[in-house]
């Protein structure tokens, strides 16, 4: 286990200071992100406990816990069961202007985001398929046999299923697409979580995925695209149901 720095809470909650009452998880995250980016903190150090941080800010533990998750799917802290959650990077590394914009968006521009998040989809199966490397095509073969067992257990199949597209962006080879995707993926994660309600739509979801798996395997750009653009038109009307009122 790599070693991390000594524990700074007492710095990192003197820092932060109290958020007004009432203040949504958007704002708690914020605070935090401005928090990375103006100070000087190294990759690896551990953030205070959630009841700490939320006790610093003012604010409940819930809307603490819902921020820093949404910040672990951006891939800026890691949470780490029993262990605690740590800064993954510098601020460099980090927090590009394009993650803070991400956590300002607002629920009204659903539709958007999901265009947004096709066209991105479309245009990674696309790179993946001519440039997908062995042990690319092993993380997706996995992926896809975890979401296969999960057909019973949906909280187990969105968890691989995000992995399937989690291993295909990495296969895609463009970190700031990846980095525009997690936005993206974060601001719907809340719909997607439950956008699969039953057995028969996991395995649909299978097949679509068999499929965008097949091309990137035989390397067929244009069937990559193809399939993840059948996959999307299916999955954007799953998330835009579960966003509507």
């Amino acid at each position: 286990m790599p070693a991390y720095p000594d524990d700074r809470s007492a710095e990192i909650t003197a820092a932060l200071g109290a958020l007004p009452s009432g203040t949504p998880v958007s704002e708690v995250a914020r605070r935090l992100m401005d928090l990375f980016t103006t100070g000087d903190l190294e990759a690896g150090t551990r953030l205070p406990p959630e009841r700490q941080l939320a006790a610093t800010l003012g604010v409940g533990r819930s809307a603490v816990r819902e921020a820093l998750a949404a910040l672990e799917i951006l891939g800026i802290v890691d949470v780490r069961p029993g262990s605690g959650t740590y800064l993954r990077g510098t601020a460099s590394e980090l927090l590009p202007q394009t993650l803070r914009w991400g956590l300002l968006i607002g629920r009204k521009n659903t539709a958007e985001l999901l265009e947004l998040r096709s066209g991105l989809e479309i245009y990674v199966a696309r790179l993946a398929a001519g440039r997908a490397a062995a042990s690319d095509l092993r993380a997706l073969s996995g992926s896809l046999e975890r979401m296969q067992r999960g057909t019973g257990d949906l909280k187990a199949f969105a968890r691989a299923d995000l992995e399937f597209h989690n291993a295909l962006a990495s296969a895609a080879g463009n970190d700031t697409l990846v980095d525009l995707l997690h936005v993206v993926r974060s601001l719907l994660q809340v719909y997607a979580d439950r956008a699969v309600h039953d057995e028969a739509e996991a395995r649909a979801a299978i097949d679509e995925h068999g499929a965008v798996f097949r091309a990137i395997e035989a390397g067929d750009e244009d069937a990559a695209a193809s399939a993840m653009a059948t996959h999307m038109a299916t999955a954007s009307q799953r998330l835009a149901a579960e966003a509507s009122p």
